[in-house]
């Protein structure tokens, strides 16, 4: 069977997560450099073979010392483990749902997200795009995001849990 490729619109494209901060708010932080390449045999992308990549050394939070900290060994050891990469065993748009292998820190784990079809439309110059919104959550400990501290009113400075969302749009390569 006949696929078309697809590769991410960078310009066009964010991932982003939010954990909870001393258990009263959240700290939203972001990946600025991520790639993907999506193989599907149609254009409603069941079962398509899709490989996505965030460079980690690229976080910002927004506080470069926050950020140096992720990038330490107490977070990602960005040094040793430069990426993180995740890819698809199964999609399926009618049930919204897209399983893999989410890989940080070496650790590969399953994974599943909620995914929104955007849909498909052509932008200013002809090229065909396909859009799509993803929402989900991961326990940052199953990956060996272990880091936290306790607080001396209860609690922890860091939730285990990590909401994590992304815009995606990807450009249809020609044959």
């Amino acid at each position: 069977m006949s696929t078309t490729k697809w590769v991410l619109d960078p310009n066009h494209s964010e991932l982003q997560f939010k954990v909870k901060h001393l258990m009263i708010s959240n700290v939203t932080g972001s990946f600025n450099v991520i790639n993907a390449t999506v193989d599907a045999a149609d254009e409603n992308f069941k079962n398509a073979k899709v490989s996505f990549t965030a460079d980690v050394t690229s976080i910002d939070t927004g506080n470069e010392q926050r950020d140096g900290h992720l990038k330490a060994a107490d977070f990602f050891d960005t040094e040793k483990f430069p990426a993180m990469k995740f890819n698809a065993k199964n999609y399926d748009p009618s049930t919204g749902k897209i399983d893999g292998d989410l890989t940080i820190k070496d650790v590969t784990k399953p994974a599943s997200f909620e995914v929104e079809f955007n849909g498909v439309s052509k932008d200013l110059w002809g090229n065909e795009k396909a859009g799509f919104s993803l929402s989900g959550k991961i326990n940052r400990k199953d990956w060996g995001l272990t880091w936290n501290a306790a607080l001396e009113t209860g609690g922890v400075v860091l939730s285990e849990d990590v909401k994590v969302n992304a815009e995606v749009q990807l450009i249809k390569q020609a044959a």
